[in-house]
């Protein structure tokens, strides 16, 4: 009995993130999805070294050699292949001195024509040892669905994380703005108005449409090129978006364009969200993937564009309310920027339930690459997806490991983050805050 006063202090004492983490390891099914999780995301950070028609290492006349390595350097620009490798076709059928292959020795694009024309995994394979089986059978030009499976997984969680990164950066920033200022509290001067939505539509257009060429082609060359041209656009759209600011800031002298007014940012903001979220999302996906090249990369892109509505709103309804609190009052009588209020007090202490939306994300940006997968659409043809391998089953409703391998795949992934946005929505839960 003496022990219980000492325990119920020492739950007291706890910080708010032991007592989160205390009530989700009660939730079994949570603590196994993000242990399932952990699993899913080593596969994808060594899939190269797991499934991969090049060796691990090799010894060819006396000389060492890291295939997959060097593969890496060639791929980045940063290296290129020696001749003795550079007319390589086949791994396979070089005379190694001595050779380490991957657990799969097959990448998603080899092909197998001996084992063509969809060969279940059950069939009687053609294969020179049990070494080169096709675990999980093939498609129909002898592609390894097991590498198929395992390149996926690296695929399925950059488009999660990837696109929920970009979400999670819009939907913070905005709806912290918008929950911070509301409609009142941001003031400028009339001509910043007006000169910053005349410079918007120019700046918008020099910066992505007039560059889209641009951005597809180096999307089409390398994913690393579109991502840096991107980034190169993102970087001239404000910089164009400087100009109206110098522009108003030499005309507030002017009485009509110094005069200050306010900025509805919340309504402004839940009308731009209404009017996103009143358009199907695949169907906007669609318009703008019609524009540019197949690129997976342009896909995650365009997911964390079109998926922050969720956790503006999430962030804005928490800003709402920790605005008044004593502490964001304090901040701003001792004369700290609004900027420092908003970025170091207000948003650390409003991200609970945006925890809870970027896990459901996931699962939903997953979901919706899938589905852009099936029908072949914005993926490349060489990219293998889980989506791709399912649309594979269409063809052929007797290769019936098409069907059910990815779909397993997708359904216990998106079950998985799921079952951990429910876990934390639990454990975050005030009630069970004791």
């Amino acid at each position: 009995m003496s022990n219980q006063p000492r325990e119920e202090i020492k739950q007291l004492d706890q910080s708010y993130w032991a007592i989160v983490k205390r009530q989700f390891k009660k939730n079994r099914l949570a603590v196994w999805s993000l242990r399932i999780l952990a699993l899913i995301m080593i596969i994808g950070l060594l899939t190269d070294f797991i499934a991969n028609d090049k060796p691990i290492y090799c010894k060819i006349d006396g000389k060492s050699y890291f295939p997959i390595f060097k593969d890496y350097a060639v791929s980045m620009g940063l290296s290129s292949w020696p001749p003795e490798l550079a007319k390589v076709i086949k791994w396979s059928n070089v005379d190694y001195d001595s050779v380490i292959f991957p657990l799969v020795p097959y990448s998603p694009a080899s092909t197998d024509f001996a084992n063509a024309q969809f060969v279940g995994p059950f069939a009687d394979q053609n294969v020179k040892s049990w070494r080169w089986k096709h675990w999980l059978g093939t498609d129909d030009l002898g592609r390894d669905v097991l590498s198929g499976m395992i390149h996926g997984t690296r695929i399925a969680m950059l488009v999660g994380i990837i696109s929920m990164s970009i979400a999670a950066f819009i939907g913070i920033v905005l709806g912290a703005l918008a929950g911070y200022y509301g409609d009142d509290k941001l003031k400028t001067t009339r001509g910043n108005v007006i000169l910053t939505l005349l410079f918007f539509v120019v700046a918008f257009f020099i910066a992505f449409q007039a560059r889209g060429l641009a951005i597809s082609d180096a999307f089409a060359k390398s994913a690393f090129s579109g991502m840096m041209q991107i980034f190169f656009s993102f970087i001239l759209f404000f910089v164009l978006m400087l100009i109206p600011q110098a522009i108003a800031f030499l005309l507030k002298g002017i009485p009509f364009f110094g005069k200050k007014v306010s900025i509805a940012v919340d309504i402004i903001l839940m009308r731009l969200i209404e009017v996103l979220r009143s358009v199907p999302t695949l169907l906007l996906i669609l318009s703008v993937i019609a524009v540019f090249k197949p690129s997976i990369y342009l896909v995650m892109i365009i997911i964390g564009l079109t998926g922050w509505t969720g956790i503006a709103r999430f962030i804005r309804g928490e800003l709402l309310r920790v605005r008044s609190l004593e502490y964001i009052e304090a901040a701003e009588a001792m004369g700290f920027s609004r900027a420092r209020i908003i970025f170091k007090h207000a948003i650390p202490n409003s991200l609970t339930p945006v925890l809870i939306s970027i896990a459901f994300g996931v699962a939903s940006a997953i979901l919706t690459e899938s589905s852009l997968s099936f029908l072949g659409i914005g993926v490349p043809a060489d990219t293998i997806t889980w989506g791709k391998l399912l649309s594979k089953s269409r063809a052929a409703t007797e290769a019936w490991w098409l069907a059910i391998i990815p779909g397993f795949a997708i359904f216990v992934t998106v079950t998985i983050f799921n079952l951990l946005g429910e876990g934390l929505t639990d454990a975050m839960d005030p009630k069970l805050k004791q």
